[in-house]
Parts: C-alpha cells; sequence; structure tokens
C-alpha cells in the first residue's frame, strides 16, 4: 500500500531576494533549461512554511536566511501534468507562501547544482520580464508596488 508520505506534499514557498535598490536574485533551473524563477521549494510533510523558506534560501543560494519576511500571501495553482506523478492521485493543485528576502546588496551566491544552472540579479522590471510563472510575476510586482507607495 502506498502512503501519503511517499508523494510530495502539495505546498510550496516562493522567497523572492532583492537589496533595497530592487535588484531580484533569479535562478535558472536545470530542468526545463530556460525557466528562471525566485527561490522555490518544496514543504517537507512535517515542516512549516517558514522553516521550508530559510532552509530553501540556504541550499539554493548558500545565504544565511537573516530577515525572511513573510508577506501573507498564498496562492493555489495547478500542477503541471509533467509534474503530477510525484504527488498522490488525487492531487489537482499546489499551495505555494510567498516570502521576501532582502539583502544589503547583489552578491554571488552558491547553486544547488542539481536544481539550477545558472543566475542573475536584474532590476526588477526586468525580472517581471524574466520569470516564467505567473505567480512569480506578481509577488515580484507587489514588492515593487509597495516600494512606489
Amino acid at each position: 500500500m502506498v502512503a501519503v508520505a511517499d508523494f510530495r506534499r502539495p505546498e510550496s514557498v516562493l522567497v523572492v531576494v532583492h537589496t533595497p535598490k530592487l535588484d531580484c536574485l533569479l535562478l535558472e533551473r536545470a530542468e526545463p533549461r530556460g525557466f528562471w524563477q525566485s527561490v522555490t521549494g518544496t514543504l517537507d510533510w512535517a515542516e512549516t512554511p517558514a522553516h521550508c523558506a530559510a532552509r530553501e534560501i540556504g541550499e539554493e543560494t548558500g545565504l544565511a536566511p537573516d530577515g525572511l519576511r513573510d508577506a501573507q500571501v498564498q496562492n493555489t495553482f495547478p500542477i503541471l501534468p509533467a509534474w503530477r506523478a510525484r504527488y498522490s492521485p488525487d492531487v489537482q493543485s499546489n499551495l505555494e507562501h510567498l516570502y521576501y528576502f532582502e539583502v544589503p546588496e547583489v552578491c554571488a551566491v552558491q547553486l544547488a547544482p542539481d536544481e539550477h544552472v545558472a543566475y542573475l540579479w536584474l532590476p526588477i522590471e526586468a525580472a517581471i520580464e524574466k520569470v516564467a510563472s505567473s505567480t512569480n510575476r506578481e509577488a515580484l510586482q507587489r514588492l515593487k508596488d509597495s516600494r512606489s507607495a
């Protein structure tokens, strides 16, 4: 018999890493190539969103996640058919929690080579144009709007 723990939890975090001047860190996924995103990750079954966000910052960038800010925003989106086998057969969507992480300035990061092949720091307008997912675009736009308000 297959247990729920044999599948991935359909809950994740999106962490926008940025400077005070709104230069934003984007990572290019190893698969599919050309898919640019902010830091993301799936929650382990016993993990809180805050713990997952902190873990993913460390794993995907090598940065210490001091000052991680919960945006108190959640999005639900459909899991693409290519990825559904990772989840229980009855799961069709994922719940994503949004976090922001401000660093003092543009800096080098240490990529997890099994997950990402490149990184860029881009001004927020260019980052909005480059990211692949709609929730990532919305998160960047939300950050931009909060600074211009």
